[in-house]
């Protein structure tokens, strides 16, 4: 495979594709890379959403109560925030290729834990070892991109990377759910741990040296990198606009499929129709996207896509009893402008840091994200209610809610700019 420096010449240092000669298309040795990236990227999101059409089956096998089982999501997602906040102190200190592949065969270590639990404390322990590892398998996935993809593909790059999303929606967790009906609940996490066993051996064959961005690294004291990470404003800037799209994402998001049963009467079998849908729909939507925000962009097509967003938030937060039909349509289109405005917005963030601090930088950014939807959840979870029917209320206030942090995003996403503007 080539090195970084072959990489980076058919990227960001050829004169021809900086001038325009050559077309903006993702080069032929870029591909392989990304779909590694893309691969590591479903190992982790796939790890987690599994975790939630199983809730029944964990709380009737294990016998443990409701708020035992959101336990185990809060801390999956308070250890990715500790985890990547710590790991942004050392992350830019190694060759980027190795830190990866270390990262991955912790992630497979985390998902042999879990199928191997027998009791509540063991499947904790694989949650909190899983978030831990996925925190900071997101930050270095969006390091390398940024680090191997010139500025004018990135929003491709990223759109092909997060298509992971729509592949766990569409692909993974039918396949998923096919291996729970047919064998058991552990049959899943078995196969992410057999697949990541195989991603770190193509990882290893595929992915160039990347450590073009230790020729300006720098040792510094934590103290002295906070300073240096958050005594920048345009870094500031960054993290409040992931924060608030994190916040409008997920005060809607973890409620849906109640609502949908409760509240607008949709089959619990039908259930499984919003994520296929919304999913696939999410797929071509981020490649159209990522394409868009290069052609026209990254700030514009955030700006477009983050305001049409709006809608589908309202109408869902606000929606009454309908056919299935109606209800998958609004789903499907909240979560193709919800899930693909994360791709301008990424691509923006990631240009707004030096390389040499990206991989901590970006680190930050995933302990911003986890904790932005920590309190999303808690907040919609507080402000909502139930009725003496048994039906949710207040949900049209989180919409309200959620549609004024993507009103502010936008905003913010005016503020931000590439660190070489």
């Amino acid at each position: 495979m080539n090195s970084t420096e072959d990489i980076l010449q058919a990227g960001s240092s050829s004169d021809l594709i900086e001038c325009g000669v050559v077309p903006h298309q993702v080069p032929l040795q870029e591909r392989p890379i990304l779909t590694v990236l893309a691969s590591v990227h479903f190992i982790h999101i796939m790890d987690f959403m599994m975790m939630l059409p199983l809730g029944p089956q964990f709380m009737k096998l294990f016998d443990f109560t409701p708020q035992q089982f959101g336990m185990l999501i809060s801390a999956y997602a308070f250890s990715a925030g500790v985890c990547s906040f710590f790991a942004s102190f050392v992350i830019d200190r190694f060759d980027r290729k190795y830190v990866l592949i270390f990262l991955c065969a912790g992630m497979g270590i985390a998902t042999l834990i879990c199928a191997l639990a027998t009791d509540y404390t063991t499947l904790l322990l694989g949650r909190i070892v899983a978030g831990g590892f996925s925190g900071m398998l997101s930050a270095i996935i969006f390091a390398v991109v940024a680090d191997i993809i010139p500025e004018h593909r990135r929003g491709v790059a990223t759109g092909t990377v997060m298509s992971a999303f729509s592949m766990v929606a569409v692909v993974g967790m039918p396949v998923g759910m096919l291996l729970v009906n047919l064998i058991d609940w552990r049959a899943p996490f078995f196969l992410l741990t057999a697949v990541s066993s195989l991603i770190i051996f193509v990882a290893l064959r595929i992915l160039p040296s990347l450590c073009g961005h230790l020729i300006h690294y720098q040792e510094r004291h934590p103290f002295r990198q906070l300073r240096t990470i958050f005594w920048v404003r345009n870094h500031l800037y960054a993290f409040a606009l992931i924060a608030m799209l994190m916040f409008a994402g997920f005060s809607v998001s973890p409620f849906i499929s109640t609502y949908m049963v409760i509240n607008v009467g949709m089959a619990e079998i039908d259930l499984p129709y919003l994520y296929f849908f919304g999913g696939l729909a999410t797929f071509f939507a981020a490649r159209l996207l990522g394409k868009l925000a290069d052609l026209h962009g990254k700030r514009k097509i955030f700006g477009v896509t983050a305001a049409l967003s709006v809608f589908p938030i309202l109408l869902l937060t606000h929606l009454s009893p309908v056919p299935t039909v109606f209800a998958v349509g609004i789903t499907t289109l909240f979560m193709m402008l919800v899930s693909g405005r994360f791709v301008p917005a990424m691509a923006l963030v990631t240009a707004s840091v030096t390389p040499r601090l990206r991989g901590s930088f970006l680190s930050f950014n995933i302990s911003v994200q986890q904790l932005s939807a920590g309190l999303a959840s808690l907040l919609a979870g507080s402000i909502m209610g139930i009725s003496a029917n048994g039906a949710l209320t207040h949900y049209d206030s989180v919409g309200v809610i959620a549609a004024i942090a993507t009103i502010l995003s936008i905003l913010l996403a005016v503020k931000v700019n590439s660190y070489q503007e």
